[in-house]
Order: C-alpha cells, then structure tokens, then sequence
C-alpha cells in the first residue's frame, strides 16, 4: 500500500508538472523575410495541449510526495515547485488580503530546500523566488541580501539582469544611493540585450541625481530619451507622439522633468548642446529647451524661460520648430503681463519669419519674376555642384546640401518642363545617400507625375528598387508600411507598363511582399494574375507563383490545395536548385496536414492513409519518422494490429536515433499481444524493461515478459526473465517469492531436482526474512518450498539401513531422521491447511519408519537364543514410542476432518491408522459413517 501511495503521488507530480510548466513555442517573426526564408521554415507538429490542473491539488500532490519519498530524486524539483505554487497562491491571496500565510510558507519551503540541496543547479531560480517571497512579506532586508546572494553565487544566472535591477530597487527604497547606481550599472553594463536596460538607464540616473551627480546622471537620462525619441521624434506634443505606449510616454515625460530640473541646476540652456553631439540626437534637442522653459514658467521665472525658449530659436533659425518655439516665449510674456517684452519678441518672430527672411529662402519658395530666371539657373548649378561633390567625396553634409538647392528648386518652380527630369536627379542623389523612403518618392514623381517623360519606365522601376533597399533598414509596424507602399508602387508600374518585359518580375516580387506582409488573399490573388499572363513568364517567376499561391493555401488549411499548388512549384524547379529541399518539406507538410485534418475528423483510416503518403511523396522528408509514427497510432486507434505493427516495426528499421523509439516498444507489445504475437510481445515487454527508467515500469514489463514467455512454452527465456526479475527486483516480497516458485516449478517439471533444491531454499530465505512484506501467498509459497526441501531429506533418510556398523548407521539414520522432522515441522508451522496435513502424514510416517527400522534392523553376531530373545524385546521396547508417535500425529490428521478438511493426506492417515490400530479404525460401519459424513 506505502508503494502505491508513492507511486501515486509520483503520478501526480508528473502530471503536475506537465501541466504547470507547459510552454508554448514562440510565433514566427510576423511580416520579415522573403520568400525564400519562408521557405525554409520548419512545420511544427504539435501536440494537443494538457487541461490545466488545479493549484490546490497541486501544492497536495506536493506535499504529500515530499512526505511519502523523502529520498527521492525528483525531491529537490518538487520542494521549488511547490514554492512557486505557493508564491502564486499568495499573490492571488493578496487581492482578498489573505496573502500573507502564503508568502511565509513559501519561504519556508525555499529556505528548506536551499538548506537540503545547498549545490541544487536550479538554486538561482529558487533564491530568485525567495527574494521575491521576502518582497512581498514586507522584509526588504531579508530580500535584498538573498538577491545579494544570487548575483555572487550565480553570475552568469539567466536571473542576474533581473536581480540586479532589483537589487537597484531595494538599495534605492533604502536610501542607498550609491549602491543602488551600482547595481543598475551592472545592468546597464549588459546593453540592449537585457529587458532591464532601459529602467535601469532611468533608475541609474536617478541614482546619481539624489548624490547630486547631475552631469553624470543626465547622461543616462539622455540615453533613455534616445531610445523613446530617435527616429520617430516628428515634432508633434509630447503627448501624441507615434509609436509610444501610454507607459513608454510617461516615462519619456518624467525623464524630461528630472532632466529639467538637472539643467535648472547647472547653467540652464549654456549647458545643453554639450550633450547633442549627434544629428540623431538633435532630433528631440527642441523639446529639452521646451521642457527646461516650461519649468521655468511653472517656477515663475519668465525671463529664464523665455530665454531657454530663445537659446534654441537663435541656434537653430530655420529649425521647423524654431517659430513655435518663438511663439511660446510671446505667449509667456503676455500671460505675466510683460507687454513690452511680449512687443519686442514678437518683432524678433516677424524678422526670423517673414517673407524674405532665411528661414522662407530655406523652407518656402520666392515667387519674384525678376529673379526667377537667376534664381533658377543658380539653383540648378547649386545642386549639380554639390551632387558632383557628393558623388565624389561621399560626405553627409554634402549630400544634404545638393538636396537642399534640388528642394528649393522644385518647391520654388513646380511647373517648370525641366522638373521631372530634376525629380529624376533628386531621386537618384537620396537613392546614393541611402535616403531611400525620400529617393522613392522622387522617382515616383519622374515616372507618374509628368505623362511623356523619357525615363518614366527607368524611373518607376528605380522606384521599386529604393523600397527594397528601404525594407532592409526598417522592421516591425513600419517595415510593413514599406511593403504595402511598395506594392502599390509595382502594380503602378506594371499597369503603366503592361509591355515591359520587366512588369511580371516586378508583379511577382510584389505579390512575395503582400505574403510576407500578412496579406495573404491579396498575395494569391496577384500571384495568381502572374500565372494568367500570356505568353507564360520565366519558369522561375510562375515556381515562386506557386509557391505563393501554395503557401496562402497552406495558411488557410486548404491543404490538398497547397499539394497541388507545392507539386506544380517543383515542376518548374530544377533538380540542384536549393529551393528544392524547402518545397519538398512544404509539400511533406502538406500531405501531413491532411492526415492531421482527417485524424480530428475521426476518420482514422482516412488519416493513417495520408501519413502514410508523406513517405512516398517525399521519402527524404525529416517529416516521414512522425508520419508514420502518427500512422500506426491511427492504426492502432482501428486495431489494426498487425498493419499497425508492420508500421512500427518499420519505423524502429529506419529511424533508429529518432525521439519516440523509446514509445514503440510499448506499442508494439500491445500490437503483438493483441494479434495473439505472444512471443513478440514478450520480447518488446523484456526490451522495455531494459530501457524505461521508471523501475516500477520496468518491473512490471519484465514480470509480463515472463509471464508471456512461459504462455507460449518458451521455458529458458520464461526461466532467463524470472531470473532476472529476481535479481534485479527483490522487493516487493510477493512476485519475487512467485518469480522463484515459478522457476521452482520448472526445474522440477525437467527433472533437475538440485537446481529445484537451491531455488526452493532461496524462496524460503526470503519469504521468511519478509517481515512486513509477508501476505497469504507468500506463506503459501513458502510452506511448498519447506515441503520441497523436506522431500530428499526424507529420501536421505530412509536410505540408512540399521545394519552393521549399527551403532555408526543408527546414528546417521537419527540424525537424518531429526533434519527431516525439523523440515516437515517448518512446512507444518506455516498453517497452510494442505501442506500441514502433508507435513503431518510425513512426519508420522517417518516415525513409525523409524520403529519399523529398529524392529527390522541387523541383530548383532554371537548372541545366544536367550540373548537374542532379550534384544528382540529390547527393541520392541524401543520401537513402541515411534509408532505411537506415529499414530498420535495421524490421529491430528483424522481429526481435522472435523474442521471439514478432508484431503488425500487425510485418507492416507486414516489409511495408515486402519493398520496401526485395527480395533480402533478397520470397523467398516466407522469407516462408511465418516466417509458418508464427508461427502
């Protein structure tokens, strides 16, 4: 009962586990790649999903595994199990305010473990938890130094990030300032790749502005705004700016007000440009002004302000900011009622602004027919000039310049014949400064804008180039944006170019990006008007048509249409190309997915069919092992054992490193055994045995192994299996006493009475070394092997004959005569009702042999006819015990059938009391009455 409590409870921890600690594959990177990674992607067949269990249950099945094994492997993984489960059931106590109990559990059960399995590898995990646990019971010191703890004694813990940060976290609650900055240095110190990195940039700062560090701290402040505001800064309110979290904006708001107070502290706006030495940077430069004036103004120190406000305009005059900025200052002068102040800046607006000011000549256009044609021959020669010394010393600033005068150009003369060919120019200067998202526009312009442009063709396809290399520097949300742009832009081209031989490569390519954009109908749809092109194009633009159409199909489970669509991909393939082995494994997935389909449809059959077919559509697909395994478990769902088998056997043949084999023994034996295979069967139990590592598993498979072997008459390999059942499983008590009487049993049927001997002491050994372990059938089996050991005692025995030497062969004979009854008395003591009425009718034979033995024996040599009488008297004297010995125990016999025991040992010793005491028992009427009464 204790071992199939333990098992129990080892059942449920496994299936605790299972189900707690289930993890779900991470997706694949939505809209990235092309066609040809997509290609290359593995098809994951996954498994149905375990129920969820309960946490009750669980934190039981725990506890109870922990009291029932206290020795057990899996002990150290089931106490931080259950310290988890508790944590969870204190956080959710924590919601009804019932947490706590919970928490003090949980550390106590941590703080077991680490005290029990000081060395456990997963005790970073479990001091993380601990921590944690400390955390939420309110002892901050106690949590602190644990995460002391797990960053010295596990640096390279994948829980360090973390624990540092936390640590930061404690250190600053605690005032320990300068600790703290240390541990969120340690973070920093790992970069992007730890998800701490950016509180601990904030925190760091933090840190080092409480020690009144400011420089030192605005340099992580700054490090955080670059992340929030570089490249995607377009000078919209801090509030409603694009691609920021509501959690993302109100850090980037309390990082510009402690910045702000840091700069208010130093030498206000004279301390800024120093920390914008890159143009990247600049892009939110604006708002630290902003933000420092707006201080300023809350701390009613309008002059301040409006200087921080002005500092920027005078840097930057044709900042696009610049004239808000401006404007703000006006505003602040008129709300504190400075009207003078307010008159003059608004003159200083009118000046930076106005219509001829630098600020219109950069950003506007000068409509004056006096100097247009100046204007527009300059322009020209300025942005020739700069495009030519950019071309040649590939500097930024020069690139910048040349698009500049082309900008102005353009913006200032839009009707001029000349302007498509200067988009053109344009296009092709952004396209060399890597401005692809700007290039393509242009040469969109060139080729659409304008009808009869010469280049219009070179200038739409340029087009579609500067996307493709603008989709190599973006990602994410604004990588699909590119895409459909794109797109767009190739169905434009093709529409206006329906003869270029370039159009179904370009229509191609787009419905390629439409796929990998998560558009996949429209992706189809295109690929699909690639295929109606007449004449047909290129063989490889119609193989990655289908391939599209193929991959949609597959997408939306229409997966006999995907085979058809995979099969025509690789008839336009040829034979070496690479993009063979990824269509091939498409195509394998294909037909999988119809097993798939058809084995939750319920039709089993139907499914084992399809797994099948992926062998021989594709018979080097890495698919074809789980096929046919999913195969013959359809099968086996039929009982179809012997295909099923046929199957499994060969999936054993040709995948012989592969996952599941540790699984087919154990189908298979169900296969063989319900096919009536009964020797394969217990072949693959005797094979299971071997290899499962769960030893009541593997004892259970042996002892049927046995059992099977001996069903179909196999003896030495029934006998080889019991003997190793034996030796390998001498606890529990029962089958290994049942293992030994069964080879007992064998070596009596072949006659081969010595090893019969040996197995039988064995059998006692153990039965009666058993203690607790001891039931009926032991001590049955027991009481047959002291029977079996007692038999060539007896042998023995009766062998001595009482003649000379006598006094030499009497004593032999009583000794033998001692061994015998010592061994029918310990047969007898068992209580077995059979074997005691055997012990009792031996052990009486054996005396009145031994009376019978003394009247019978040898009489000595020389004695005289008086002598001789005496010694014939003598041995009737001494022969007389023996025999009422004798009758005495048949009598024990004949009495039990009073208790309604009537055996054939019984019948045997009324037989022998008939000729014993004839007076007694040879009345014929006594002797019917009893045989009456007992039947």
């Amino acid at each position: 009962m204790k071992r199939r409590a333990l098992m129990a409870c080892r059942h449920a921890i496994v299936a605790c586990i299972c189900l707690l600690g289930a993890c779900a594959a991470p997706p694949p990177d939505a809209g990235t790649g092309t066609l040809a990674s997509l290609e290359r992607r593995q098809i994951v067949v996954e498994r149905d999903a375990a129920v969820d269990a309960s946490r009750a249950a669980a934190i039981q099945a725990y506890r109870k595994f922990l009291d029932a094994a206290p020795r057990d492997r899996m002990r150290p993984e089931a106490m931080r199990r259950l310290g988890d489960l508790e944590i969870e059931r204190a956080q959710d106590g924590l919601a009804e305010n019932s947490g706590a109990r919970e928490y003090r559990d949980a550390v106590k059960v941590y703080e077991d473990l680490l005290g029990t399995y000081p060395v456990h590898p997963g005790n970073d995990r479990v001091l993380y938890q601990l921590s944690h646990a400390y955390d939420q019971a309110g002892d901050l010191g106690r949590s602190l130094a644990t995460l002391d703890r797990l960053v010295t004694q596990y640096p390279q813990s994948g829980y360090r990030d973390e624990s540092e940060f936390r640590r930061g976290e404690l250190l600053f609650t605690l005032g320990r300032y300068p600790e703290a900055g240390q541990a969120y240095a340690a973070v920093m110190q790992k970069g992007e790749s730890s998800a701490f990195h950016e509180r601990a940039l904030y925190m760091h700062g933090w840190s080092l502005f409480k020690q009144a560090r400011l420089e030192e701290g605005l340099q992580s402040f700054f490090a955080v705004l670059d992340r929030k505001l570089i490249g995607r800064d377009n000078g919209a309110a801090l509030e409603e700016l694009p691609g920021l979290t509501r959690a993302e904006r109100e850090l980037t708001e309390d990082t510009f007000r402690v910045v702000s107070l840091s700069l208010a502290n130093l030498q206000g706006p004279d301390a800024i440009p120093k920390y914008f030495p890159t143009q990247a940077r600049r892009e939110y430069e604006f708002r630290v002004y902003q933000q420092l004036g707006e201080l300023y103004f809350k701390q009613e120190r309008v002059e301040d302000g409006a200087n921080a406000f002005n500092a920027f305009a005078r840097r930057y005059p044709t900042h696009l900011q610049s004239p808000f900025m401006q404007s703000r200052v006006i505003q602040a002068y008129q709300q504190a009622g400075f009207a003078a102040l307010a008159l003059e800046a608004k003159k200083e607006f009118v000046v930076r602004y106005g219509v001829k000011s630098e600020f219109q000549r950069v950003n506007g256009a000068i409509v004056d027919e006096r100097v247009l044609p100046l204007v527009k021959t300059h322009l020209e020669e300025l942005a020739r000039h700069y495009h030519a010394v950019a071309q040649k010393g590939r500097k930024g600033e020069d690139y910048r310049e040349a698009v500049r005068w082309y900008r102005v150009y353009l913006d200032s003369f839009p009707a001029d014949p000349r302007v498509p060919g200067m988009h053109f120019l344009l296009a092709e200067l952004l396209f060399e400064d890597k401005r692809f998202a700007a290039a393509a526009a242009e040469y969109e312009r060139a080729a659409y804008d304008a009808p009869g442009y010469a280049k219009a063709a070179d200038a739409g396809y340029a087009a579609l180039l500067a996307y493709a290399e603008q989709e190599k520097q973006v990602q994410g949300e604004e990588l699909r944006l590119v895409r459909r742009t794109a797109v767009e832009s190739s169905v434009r081209f093709a529409e206006a170019n329906p003869n270029d031989g370039r159009a179904p490569g370009v229509l191609t390519n787009a419905a390629e990006k439409l796929y990998a954009n998560g558009d996949p109908d429209s992706a189809a749809a295109l690929a699909q008007r690639v295929l109606a092109i007449q004449p047909p194009p290129a063989a490889g633009l119609r193989r990655t048509a289908w391939t599209v159409v193929a991959h949609v199909e597959f997408q939306k489970g229409s997966f006999d249409r995907s085979e058809r669509a995979y099969r025509a991909a690789l008839a336009l393939t040829p034979e070496k190309s690479p993009a063979r082995a990824g269509l091939n494994e498409r195509l394998a997935a294909s037909v999988y997915k119809q097993g798939e389909q058809a084995r939750a449809a319920g039709e089993l059959r139907a499914a084992a069919d399809h797994f099948l077919r992926v062998g021989s559509v594709v018979p080097d697909s890495p698919m074809r092992a789980t096929a046919e395994y999913d195969a013959a478990a359809a099968l086996i769902a039929l009982k179809e054992w012997n295909p099923a088998a046929r199957v499994l056997e060969g999936f054993r043949r040709d995948y012989p490193k592969h996952a599941l084999q540790a699984e087919v023994p154990e189908k298979l034996a169900v296969c063989y055994l319900e096919s009536g295979q009964v020797l394969k069967a217990a072949g693959e139990f005797e094979a299971l045995s071997a290899s499962k590592t769960d030893m009541a598993f593997a004892r259970e498979a042996l002892w049927k192994a046995a059992e099977l072997y001996e069903k179909a008459g196999n003896e030495p390999h029934a006998a080889g299996a019991y003997e190793r059942y034996v030796r390998l499983n001498p606890r529990p008590l029962e089958p290994a006493v049942e293992a030994r009487y069964r080879l007992a049993e064998m070596d009596r049927k072949q006659g081969r009475l010595p090893q019969r001997q040996a197995r039988s002491r064995e059998l006692l050994e153990a039965e009666q070394k058993g203690g607790s372990e001891r039931t009926d059938r032991t001590r049955y089996l027991g009481s047959l092997a002291a029977l079996a050991i007692a038999e060539p005692l007896e042998e023995a025995y009766r062998g001595v004959r009482l003649a000379e030497p006598l006094k030499k062969n009497l004593t032999l004979k009583k000794t033998r005569m001692q061994q015998v009854l010592q061994a029918y008395s310990l047969a007898a003591d068992y209580g077995v009702a059979e074997v005691a009425t055997t012990a009792t009718y031996r052990t009486a034979e054996v005396y009145n042999d031994f009376g019978k033995a003394l009247l019978e024996s040898q009489r000595p040599k020389r004695l005289s006819k008086d002598e001789l009488e005496q010694y014939d008297i003598m041995l009737e004297e001494q022969a007389f015990p023996f025999e009422e010995k004798a009758i005495e125990l048949h009598e024990i016999n004949a009495r039990r059938v009073s208790a309604g025991l009537y055996d054939e040992w019984v019948k045997k010793s009324f037989a022998a009391l008939v000729k014993l005491r004839p007076v007694r028992y040879a009345k014929v009427e006594k002797g019917e009455g009893v045989i009456d009464a007992l039947h």
